[in-house]
């Protein structure tokens, strides 16, 4: 039989004091650690759950979600984890076992996302850099052709009315300089349809290059030519169409001024007024027009579309974002237009103060040498600075084109699978820039049959 230290008889201690005496104090109860796991009633350490307070079954404090210690090492001892964690850089690799964030791809001109205002400046300039023989050389080729077309037509146009003035009777040659006259003055359209042309067609070629840009594509000058050619048509009903509408409106507006004024009296006051509001509002009006519809030859060029379904298209695509448009379309044309003023205007004053200088009078056939030769430099420099200011022009608004796409049809993921394809070998995935027939009216071409008949194979 053991004997228990702790164990006390029965007797008086049991029973309830009496009258007039003090109860017996109970024993100290013994110390204990209140976080020792041993405790009945103590917390549980650092590290461990309380037994059967976790529903789940296991214990969210059992280890250190950081993989060592937040806290460093103790004051008394060694880190408990075994680690130092000031024995690296506090900003070197991350301790968590997630994938991080990664940009998006940037197969070619710009990355695969909608675009910030500084990408959509600066991405203009690089398209020109990137592929010069297509872009600049495109241009270059283009205005080129224009000058030369048009001095030949009003060359010949105006020799051919000088002989015969020259050559007629004198009774005749009133008539038949007032027939020159307006013959000239036809004649100049001509230059201005070629020139139209040529920036319509440039225009679309420029669209082509920075479409497949984005891509990581990089086409030949013949090939971007080969694949814009096929929607001059529909893109000069666009220009004569816009054209047409302008002029209708200015036509009425003059016409209605010009009958205040011919009625006199108050009317003509009513006139000038009519003619200020109706400038300033042909101004807003204007501007308005010419960014809501300002991707149409985008819509075109790209999705293979008609005029009409690209003037929806343009007008849609611009809803929400006008304010932002304007700006980038403005903006760069501010910095191409003050570039090419400083680079020609210096020229332009050089030639005239060769040609005031060489000969005054102008009396000698020698003294034009210098100033014809001075004369074919500034062309040769406007010509090269048109061809630049034409392409950063063209290529602001196909990326704009490209934006906005991004933003309201997630054009992005489509150019992304687009890409992830090709560099598989799939050839199956149609072009990202190609709607279905049933997505918008009068394209030409649905996104499947975009594959081996595409333009750009």
């Amino acid at each position: 039989m053991t004997h228990d230290q702790n164990w006390q008889a029965p007797g008086p201690a049991d029973e309830p004091p009496r009258y007039g005496e003090r109860a017996p104090m109970p024993p100290p109860a013994p110390q204990q650690d209140p976080y020792s796991p041993q405790s009945p009633g103590g917390q549980p350490p650092y590290g461990q759950a309380p037994s059967g307070s976790n529903p789940y079954g296991q214990n969210p404090y059992g280890q250190n979600p950081y993989g060592q210690n937040p806290y460093g090492p103790g004051p008394t001892g060694p880190n408990p984890n075994g680690q130092n964690p000031w024995a690296q850089q506090p900003y070197g690799a991350p301790q968590f076992a997630q994938p991080g964030w990664t940009p998006p791809p940037k197969p070619g001109l710009i990355p695969l996302r909608p675009l910030g205002f500084g990408t959509l400046l600066g991405a203009p300039f690089f398209a020109l850099k990137r592929n010069p023989k297509a872009t600049f050389g495109s241009a270059l080729l283009v205005q080129a052709i224009t000058v030369v077309i048009s001095l030949l037509v009003i060359g010949v146009i105006t020799f051919f009315f000088v002989s015969r003035i020259s050559s007629a009777a004198a009774e005749d040659q009133d008539a038949i300089a007032a027939g020159g006259i307006a013959g000239l003055i036809i004649g100049a359209l001509i230059p201005v349809l070629i020139s139209l042309v040529g920036t319509v067609f440039l225009q679309g070629v420029i669209v082509t290059e920075v479409a497949r840009s984005t891509l990581g594509e990089k086409l030949t000058l013949k090939a971007v030519w080969k694949a814009t050619w096929p929607r001059l048509g529909q893109l000069l009903l666009w220009v004569l169409v816009a054209t047409v509408a302008f002029l209708l409106v200015v036509a009425a507006v003059v016409g209605i001024v010009w009958l205040l004024v011919v009625m006199g009296g108050g009317f003509v006051a009513a006139g000038v007024i009519l003619a200020i509001l109706a400038a300033i509002a042909l101004v807003v009006v204007g501007v308005w027009f010419s960014i809501k519809l300002s991707i149409v030859p985008s819509v075109i060029v790209l999705e293979r579309a008609s005029m009409t379904a690209a003037i929806r298209r343009s007008w849609r695509l611009t809803d929400g974002y006008f304010w932002r448009t304007l700006g980038v379309q403005y903006l760069i044309a501010f910095i191409v237009g003050t570039v090419s003023q400083v680079v020609v205007t210096p020229v332009s004053f050089l030639y005239i103060m060769a040609v005031s200088a060489i000969d005054p009078t102008g009396t000698t056939a020698e003294s034009w040498v210098g100033p014809i030769v001075l004369y074919m430099i500034m062309i040769v420099l406007s010509l090269l600075v048109a061809s630049i200011t034409s392409v950063v022009s063209s290529a602001a608004i196909a990326l704009i084109y490209v934006d906005l796409r991004m933003r309201k049809e997630g054009l992005d993921l489509e150019l992304i699978r687009f890409v992830e394809a090709r560099q598989t070998g799939n050839s199956s995935v149609p072009d990202p820039y190609l709607l279905p027939a049933a997505g918008v009216s009068g394209t030409s071409a649905p996104m499947g049959q975009a594959g081996s008949g595409s333009p750009w194979a």
